[in-house]
């Protein structure tokens, strides 16, 4: 796979910075997205839960095609995933930050950066969902599970809209991912790393994905660990 230039946005740390580090030596030009310093590719300062954030990312793409767009950024309420997690004693900061950075951000970047996706040969977007917004998971954080089913609901009505265009919509659900900080977090709860699905896994799907024609429409992949929950 070969690809232009692609951005992700969220590079600075977890899947986005595993997914940055993949994609660089595989395309042309690196454009990595984050509020604080990204390691990998030409890093573009912002924080995409502000409209400045967007403008900032939209001015640095400039007019040249842009081939893939990977919204791997994401954020949860405090002591979400934990037993010490309660609705009722979430902020409202809490909430609107979560809302903001896991659907707003990435509605308005999609938005702002269409003109030169449709530059490209073969343009795809691809976001980063979760199994909480599945139907019937299990997850008690609120604000993170309503901000997945939404995401889910604006890559789906995107798809339908870019669809004449055929540019390409994905949103990839996974359940727990084998990043440091997460091995780190199961470990320290007395659980295996079976209950994450590896990293090396979830990049293999997205190169997948990139690597298909503009003829084929990859709607949604849900991938939870074999041993985890949503299996």
């Amino acid at each position: 796979m070969s690809l232009g230039t692609v951005l992700v946005a969220g590079a600075s740390r977890g899947i986005g910075l595993a997914v940055a580090e993949y994609l660089q030596p595989r395309c042309d030009r690196l454009l990595s997205v984050s509020r604080t310093p990204a390691p990998v590719g030409d890093w573009i300062q912002a924080d995409l839960s502000e409209l400045a954030g967007i403008t900032t990312v939209a001015e640095a793409v400039g007019n040249f095609p842009l081939d893939a767009l990977l919204y791997m950024g994401g954020t949860w309420e405090t002591h979400a995933f934990t037993s010490q997690y309660c609705f009722e004693e979430c902020s409202n900061d809490d909430i609107t930050r979560v809302i903001a950075v896991n659907l707003v951000a990435p509605i308005r970047l999609v938005k702002a950066l269409l003109p030169v996706l449709r530059r490209s040969q073969n343009p795809k977007i691809i976001v980063m969902g979760s199994l909480s917004g599945r139907d019937n998971f299990s997850g008690r954080e609120v604000a993170n599970s309503a901000s997945k089913f939404g995401l889910r609901g604006m890559v789906h009505a995107l798809r339908e809209e870019l669809r004449p265009q055929q540019i390409g919509v994905t949103v990839i659900n996974p359940g727990n991912v084998g990043t440091p900080e997460v091995l780190a977090d199961l470990a320290a709860d007395d659980l295996t790393s079976g209950e994450a699905i590896p990293l090396s896994d979830l990049l293999a799907i997205i190169n997948c994905v990139l690597s298909l024609s503009r003829a084929t429409c990859i709607k949604e992949i849900d991938v939870p660990a074999m041993l985890g929950e949503g299996a």
